[in-house]
């Protein structure tokens, strides 16, 4: 669905997410409280937000502006208890609020209150055209004038910019009623052309298929949309299509899973392009109409993840059962807002549970390795790698990153033959991917071997990502490793200003600086790199070279054993 027309018919949650304006510090009763509470609300942490916004009421109860931010905070916990009391307390105050109006709605879809919001609508109520339009052909259907609500959902269809909307749901309103095959119709384009939908999309047209006695066209549909890569929740239901399952339509059962959809797809359209905050509110009215709504409750976690919330994320992926298949993408996507939280323990548990029960699926074992890579238990990342490799019916480009990421392991394992293999590997199924380019590039320079096809690589990968600090770095770095001195001066110092607290790039500066005899400005930079955290290895080295120069720890290093060093400059 193009996204432009959900930006431009919902342009009021593009601006601010209240509103009633800002107060000023002296217009509240409990300046402390308040105050707490914009930070709360600045940083999008919802349940401080909500504890800070009741204590400054407790002293302010007539303050809309407080009640409203109260409000906000409860909708992004998705506490429609707490936020309904809070919408309601609005209206008793004659505040105009666009977040009282969409709980309001809320309140009225989830009794079925059909005639409220149809009221609502001819109150003028402000939801932008996309949410009226969309919420009052399905309130029109919930009232049970069917053909009126067609007729509102082909007075869309005609609307340019609306049509793929008005189409996609009023396919979504014939099949909730039992018309499969006008459903059909639409949703394979034979009736107004190709109509975009997305993956739950896709679901709903496999079920109003194998509704039609169709099972073989909904399995050719999952094919042709999601291909042969095993996802649990594609294949649970190809798993019972095969048996000839007659799947039942649930995609919408009623008008009110219709509004929960309508705030779906508003919800994924805004997603990504809208501050997350307003992509939430709707996700979140999304299942609070329809808790069983899988995909705006995975899109709430999400999303929570991106606004930093983690410990909601983690609770939200927390409500799978392990018998929906949905459960393998939460526990990983808990797993995620496990590590972010700086839980890796619990994380790995999660995922070593998981590869336990669900050890056949590439993206288990995937991301098992991502959290042992993380915690650089390189060896069991390795394993866990070879494991997805294995898996694998029909190696495709886009599995280039499982090689880069076992090579990343073998590498740091000090494997260096078999982390070369596996960078070639992923090279030969993306041969332009800059990453690769340069950690393969960086990994032959910084021992010494094949440095014209390593610069070669690395010049490849900052055409890729010409404002990259850590590549460019590299092909500093190689040029110096070939005496180029004075080459690598430009490249470096432009590597510094993009990378100006990396400790490698900063060491690496003053080691091209000492090289072009610009040796006081080589040791500052080298105290600089001190200060940046390096490793500990790194730090003795740069110590080293403060107490007797580049040129004699080089000369030291040239007569000491060979000794095989990881590679610093990459993912």
């Amino acid at each position: 669905m193009p996204t432009s027309v959900f930006r431009t018919l919902t342009a009021f949650a593009l601006g601010t997410a209240l509103s009633i304006g800002p107060l000023l510090a002296e217009e509240v009763q409990n300046t402390g409280a308040y105050l707490a509470a914009r930070v709360a609300e600045s940083e999008n942490d919802f349940q401080s937000a909500a504890q800070w916004y009741a204590k400054a009421i407790e002293a302010d109860v007539n303050n809309p502006r407080l009640v409203e931010g109260a409000l906000l905070a409860d909708i992004g916990m998705g506490d429609f208890e707490s936020a309904s009391v809070a919408a309601k307390r609005l209206k008793e105050l004659g505040a105009k609020s666009q977040l009282a109006e969409f709980v309001v709605l809320a309140e009225a879809a989830q009794r079925e209150d059909y005639a409220a919001l149809l009221a609502g609508s001819k109150d003028g109520r402000d939801l932008g055209q996309l949410l009226e339009d969309l919420v009052t052909a399905w309130a029109t259907l919930g009232e049970g004038k069917m053909s009126d609500a067609l007729a509102l959902f082909d007075a869309m269809a005609a609307t340019k910019g609306l049509e793929a909307f008005g189409l996609y749901h009023k396919a979504l309103a014939l099949a909730s009623v039992g018309d499969f095959e006008g459903a059909d119709e639409i949703l394979s384009g034979r009736s107004s052309g190709p109509i975009y939908v997305m993956r739950r999309g896709v679901f709903a047209h496999a079920q109003i298929l194998s509704q039609l006695e169709r099972n073989a066209d909904a399995l050719a549909l999952l094919d042709r949309s999601f291909g042969s890569e095993p996802d649990p929740m594609v294949d649970a239901l190809r798993a019972r299509l095969k048996a000839g399952e007659p799947i039942p339509f649930d995609t919408v059962k009623t008008a009110r899973d219709g509004i929960a959809e309508v705030f779906f797809s508003v919800s994924t359209a805004l997603n990504g392009d809208a501050d997350p905050v307003y992509t939430l509110l709707h996700s979140r009215i999304a299942t609070y109409l329809r808790p069983d709504h899988t995909d705006a409750r995975l899109l709430s976690a999400d999303v929570l993840e991106t606004l930093g919330q983690h410990d909601l994320a983690v609770a939200t992926y927390a409500l799978f059962l392990p018998e929906d298949p949905a459960f393998v993408t939460a526990e990983i996507g808990r797993a995620g807002a496990l590590m972010a939280q700086g839980k890796a323990d619990a994380a790995l548990e999660a995922l070593q549970t998981l590869a336990r029960s669900h050890g056949d699926l590439v993206m288990v074992q995937s991301a098992l390795g991502d959290v042992l890579r993380t915690e650089k238990r390189f060896d069991e990342a390795e394993l866990a790698y070879t494991a997805a490799l294995g898996l694998l019916k029909d190696v495709k480009p886009e599995h280039w990153i499982l090689y880069f990421y076992r090579g990343i392991s073998h590498e740091q394992s000090k494997d260096w033959a078999a982390a070369e293999s596996d960078f070639r590997a992923a090279l030969a199924l993306n041969p332009d991917q800059p990453q690769v380019l340069n950690y393969l590039g960086y990994g032959l320079v910084d021992r010494g071997e094949k440095l014209d096809e390593a610069l070669g690589m690395i010049q490849r990968a900052v055409a890729a990502e010409p404002d990259a600090g850590y590549i460019i770095d590299s092909l500093a770095w190689a040029l110096f490793r070939l005496g180029r001195y004075e080459e690598a001066l430009e490249p470096m110092e432009r590597a510094s200003v993009l990378e100006p607290v990396d400790p490698v790039v900063t060491d690496h500066l003053g080691d091209v600086y000492w090289a072009v005899g610009r040796t006081l400005e080589a040791r500052f930079q080298w105290h600089r790199a001190l200060s940046f955290g390096p490793l500990e290895a790194e730090a003795t080295r740069i110590r080293r070279k403060l107490e007797i120069g580049l040129d004699a720890v080089m000369a030291e290093e040239a007569s000491a054993p060979p000794a095989e060093e990881a590679v610093t400059n990459g993912d």
